[in-house]
């Protein structure tokens, strides 16, 4: 179960199934501790490692490089109603969003002296975006960080979170979200070619409230993001999408549990992703992996929640991962869904193109960018859009499509 104090060394890990949950229990009751000795080392036995490459976490996951040599640097822009406070770890509003669930988390944890919390005040609605930066500590250097955003009741804000650099960072951010609040966040992991990340982001949604979260993958050589997302209330709504776009030598993975434990709330998960890769290059495959796991306790009356993830693999030498799950333990609900796919262009899509005179690889072009789509124009923020297209256009372009 939730472990939501600090454990000596010496407590032992409960006796967990494959998916790295206590005997008996759900998915939502996976062990959490602050302590990252209260883990075992992960192995691709365990069920939330399997598909991470862990001979490219440079020794982050199992102890052999833990010892941070640079430091993982957050700007804000000064904003009426929002307040920046560099916290110490021993700060009681730290992880009320929820404890870290793997050792990685965990380690992260422990490791940082401070942390950033970013408040928006009661009633307060912010006009324009709030962008963050988020620098890496630079190639062959290894940063922690611990970031909270947290809305007050009936505040209304947006975030975009811009993360950037090189180098190895683990990290936990938590997203608090007090009754009647709304709050819109879009990650952009726009790292270098050499950066491994790992992250837990954990979310709390109170009563009447709403998270529109949205994660942006393209940089980076290991990106392993897992969200966890609750409910404190009812009427709570949580939307959670994602787009990624891995070349040749990037693993990105998004592991996601939605966790309803209270009546009448909703959630909706839309992530869409695109590999390229090139058979003949001496660097593993592009490989995606998407897991995507929902869970409505006995007490979730009222339920609302569908999940879809889409992958286009563009060409040989790539491969995509897309698991679905939903685990229900009550009928009482309004509705639950899923599905999820892997597959190549849709032939009849080009062929419709290309019959009107498009060149095909103008067609091959068109079909990406619709493809994405959907998911671009859920951010609610316009430059930010602007951008992300560029950044598939480019992606594109450096395929040779």
């Amino acid at each position: 179960m939730t472990d939501t104090t600090t454990p000596s060394p010496e407590t032992p890990a409960p006796v967990t199934d494959r998916y790295g949950v206590p005997v008996g229990s759900t998915k939502g009751d996976q062990f959490s501790s602050f302590d990252v000795d209260a883990f075992e080392v992960p192995s691709h036995k365990d069920e939330i490692w399997r598909f991470t490459p862990l001979k490219r976490l440079r020794g982050i996951h199992d102890g052999s490089n833990v010892a941070a040599t640079g430091r993982l640097l957050v700007s804000v822009p000064d904003r009426d109603g929002v307040t920046v406070e560099t916290v110490s770890t021993d700060d009681e509003r730290l992880g009320k969003a929820g404890a870290p669930r793997d050792r990685v988390a965990a380690q992260a944890y422990s490791s940082v002296d401070e942390a950033t919390v970013i408040s928006v005040a009661k009633e307060t609605e912010l006009a324009e975006p709030v962008h963050i930066t988020v620098d890496g500590p630079g190639e062959g250097e290894l940063a922690y960080g611990h970031m909270q955003i947290r809305l007050a009741p009936f505040a209304k804000a947006t975030f975009v979170v811009d993360q950037r650099g090189g180098g190895s960072i683990a990290e936990n951010v938590e997203f608090l979200v007090d009754d009647s609040a709304h709050l819109e966040v879009v990650l952009i992991q726009d790292w270098d070619d050499d950066a491994v990340h790992l992250a837990g982001h954990h979310l709390l949604v109170g009563r009447d409230a709403s998270l529109t979260y949205t994660a942006v993958t393209f940089g980076g050589e290991v990106v392993r993001i897992a969200p966890f997302a609750g409910f404190s209330d009812q009427g709570g709504t949580v939307t959670l999408n994602g787009l990624y776009y891995a070349d040749d030598g990037q693993h990105i993975e998004h592991r996601l549990l939605v966790d309803h434990s209270v009546p009448n709330c909703k959630s909706e998960i839309l992530y869409k992703g695109a590999l390229q890769g090139d058979a003949t290059s001496n660097l593993p495959d592009a490989h995606t992996v998407w897991i995507g796991d929902v869970l409505i306790r006995a007490a979730a009356e009222g339920t609302d929640t569908y999940e879809m993830n889409r992958n286009l693999v563009l060409t040989d030498g790539a491969r995509a991962d897309s698991v679905p799950n939903l685990e229900i333990e009550t009928g009482e609900i309004a509705g639950a869904g899923h599905a999820s796919a892997v597959g190549r262009f849709d032939e009849e899509h080009l062929f419709y193109l290309m019959s009107r005179g498009i060149p095909e690889d103008v067609a091959r072009r068109l079909v990406v960018r619709g493809f994405f789509g959907e998911v671009i124009n859920r951010i609610g923020v316009p430059e930010i859009r602007e951008r992300v297209t560029e950044a598939v256009e480019a992606e594109l372009q450096s395929s040779g499509m």
